[in-house]
């Protein structure tokens, strides 16, 4: 194991600002200085040696290991990585740094969703789960000063009971009109394109971005058949939680400064409104977001909604408490 060098006293920094997500074995006291005061130019540079440093590989590997998982189209689990870790991790490292590696194909299975319903689960081999992982460690913080506090699904200390907490908060205040959004085949629907603009915002190293189109472009393995996706990021990868939120970040920006409240997990979301005519004009004003940006609203799960009427209100906390979203049983 590759002990940390690196003081407690930056983690202790970011925590103070409020900066969810910062791992002191990566983020130097000088970093979080930069992340708090902000970049020249509001873009980061130089991020790739961040991603291939021996302790970032380690603690991404440790994190791999402890979410454990099933093994990828070579067949690699876990355990069988664990037996050579070292050696592993010093090939993983020395192909970043050299500009040789490729990830592999993403295997596809189907995991029940509800009765008579199935849902497609990508999963990367171990080692894309490490680079994914230690991509996060690096560019997660960055976007984590930016997403807003509307924003709850996968997202260190914050989890679906937070989200539920602050759905009540906003009842119990009389925005009690909702509209209970959904979004349709979203984690299969993100433009490409557009998502990497917007992580290109804010990262400016080349390499760091070539690893992420890699991923969204990584081939899909299901069965015999294999094809390669036009849009999307595979629920089940590492890096697809955080490139969900950084796409819909500048949809809760867009709410926040029409006045509207809103509450978001991942892709399902509710905005609470005082009135039904209020309501009615939210759902207008985030149904051409949605359009306007390759998405589309679930036609049988978007709907408007009276908290006070029995039957007519939102379905939100039912959606978020499902099984396996993160941070129900604890927090993320």
């Amino acid at each position: 194991m590759i002990a940390s060098t690196v003081p407690n006293t930056a983690k202790q920094e970011a925590e103070t600002h409020g900066i969810p997500g910062v791992e002191a074995a990566i983020w130097t006291e000088r970093m979080v200085s930069a992340l708090v005061n902000g970049v020249e130019g509001g873009r980061w540079y130089s991020l790739m040696d961040k991603v291939y440093a021996p302790a970032t590989l380690q603690l991404a590997w440790q994190k791999v290991q402890a979410n454990r998982g099933a093994a990828g189209v070579d067949g690699q689990s876990v355990e069988r990585f664990a037996a050579q870790a070292n050696r592993y991790l010093q090939e993983l490292g020395q192909d970043l740094r050299q500009g040789a590696y490729r990830p592999a194909a993403v295997k596809r299975v189907e995991i029940p969703k509800g009765p008579g319903q199935t849902r497609p689960l990508g999963i990367p081999t171990v080692k894309d789960r490490i680079v994914q992982m230690a991509v996060k460690l690096v560019i997660e913080p960055i976007f984590e000063l930016q997403f807003l506090e509307s924003s709850y699904g996968f997202r260190p200390g914050r989890g679906c009971k937070d989200a539920l907490r602050e759905v009540d908060r906003l009842l119990k205040a009389g925005y009690t009109h909702v509209v209970d959004a959904d979004l349709k085949r979203y984690f299969d629907t993100i433009p490409h394109d557009r998502l990497l603009a917007r992580v290109a915002d804010s990262i400016s190293d080349g390499r760091v971005l070539d690893l992420l189109n890699g991923w969204l472009r990584q081939d899909i393995l299901h069965d015999s058949r294999r094809w390669t996706p036009t849009g999307g990021t595979p629920q089940g990868a590492v890096i697809s939680p955080l490139l969900a939120n950084i796409y819909l970040h500048p949809l809760d920006s867009h709410l926040m400064a029409r006045g509207y409240r809103s509450v978001r997990y991942a892709d399902d979301f509710v905005i609470l409104c005082r009135s039904a005519a209020e309501a009615r004009a939210a759902l207008e004003e985030v149904q051409s977001w949605i359009e306007a940006h390759g998405l589309q609203l679930h036609p049988d799960k978007t709907h408007l909604g009276d908290c006070r009427q029995p039957g007519h209100g939102s379905s939100f906390s039912a959606t978020v408490l499902k099984p396996g979203n993160a941070g129900c049983a604890t927090r993320a």
